[in-house]
């Protein structure tokens, strides 16, 4: 049995090389994040075991990647980049990786957020461009944060916000019980939130969540931060909502469409601070992914 990392950038790869032990199963390390679909049975060449960062999967292809039984995708967000009911037909099985980054996307969360607060993009465009933009900031003390979804990540956020002296409730399909978080309804949420942060999964029920009738309900004046997945939120309906200052900055680091088109709106307004879907790019979290990644391949071969 043997794995192979498909489309591994310089960064995994090097973390890769150094956990790997010499008591695992044989992993090739394909040097190449923009591999195509097309090319994976030929990258593959007969493993057992695909890892895969980023690098869509169709069900087509995989039917013609010879000897592949295991898909370890290397975080949650499995579906954006293939269907795992269909591999499941074919005898393919895909695993996820939770909670490696809950930290790091955290800890991006938060700063987009004071980002947002206090105009930093906005001054720093403009004394780049010898322009001095002073902006009349926020003050975060003592406002409300609303968490949408709350696992691993929104429980770090909760950690930092409780620790910034900010009042956190939150909203999770499954009401939890969390010292200092109070949760609470959706729409009680949207409207009393000074700031909304969102932290779900991307899955056929999530898609579009944040639609143009949930965005209207949202407090005049508010932050809005997404490091989770840009299709949660109706991007046409939001940048409307930014143009008329009913949401007053939006701290964004994950899009419908990535890499951002250069000509997108969100490009061109200046109440929203962009990033490019960084959030969980962090040594300590690189290393905690593909430690759990080889987890999988060893629990996978103990097993046979």
């Amino acid at each position: 049995m043997r794995a192979v990392f498909v489309d591994a950038s310089p960064t995994l790869a090097g973390v890769a090389e150094r956990l790997h032990r010499a008591d695992d199963i044989p992993l090739g390390i394909h040097h190449n994040p923009d591999v195509t679909p097309a090319e994976l049975p030929a990258v593959l060449d007969g493993a057992e075991i695909a890892i895969i960062d980023h690098t869509a999967l169709p069900t087509d292809i995989a039917r013609t990647c010879n000897g592949l039984k295991h898909v370890v995708f290397l975080g949650t967000g499995a579906r954006s980049y293939m269907n795992p009911e269909e591999l499941a037909a074919l005898g393919i099985s895909v695993h996820i990786i939770k909670g490696y980054g809950d930290t790091a996307v955290a800890e991006c969360a938060f700063a987009l957020m004071w980002a947002a607060a206090k105009g930093f993009a906005y001054m720093d465009r403009g004394v780049r461009a010898g322009k001095w933009l002073r902006t009349d900031g926020v003050e975060l003390t003592g406002k409300t944060i609303g968490l949408i979804g709350y696992g691993g990540i929104g429980a770090e956020m909760a950690r930092l916000a409780k620790g910034a002296g900010m009042r956190v409730i939150a909203w999770n399909r499954t009401p939890k019980d969390e010292p200092g978080v109070t949760f609470v309804p959706l729409e009680t949420l949207l409207a009393e939130s000074d700031v909304v942060s969102l932290h779900l999964l991307l899955n056929d029920e999530t898609r579009g969540f944040l639609s143009r009738e949930r965005l209207a309900q949202l407090k005049p004046g508010v932050i809005l931060v997404n490091t989770a997945r840009g299709a949660l939120i109706d991007e046409e309906a939001l940048v409307e909502a930014l143009k008329s200052g009913h949401v007053r900055h939006a701290g964004l680091d994950v899009f419908v469409t990535e890499p951002l088109p250069a000509d997108h709106p969100f490009t061109t307004l200046e109440n929203v601070t962009l990033s490019a879907h960084s959030a969980f790019r962090t040594p300590e979290a690189s290393d905690n992914l593909i430690e759990a990644a080889l987890n999988h391949c060893r629990r996978i071969a103990a097993e046979g």
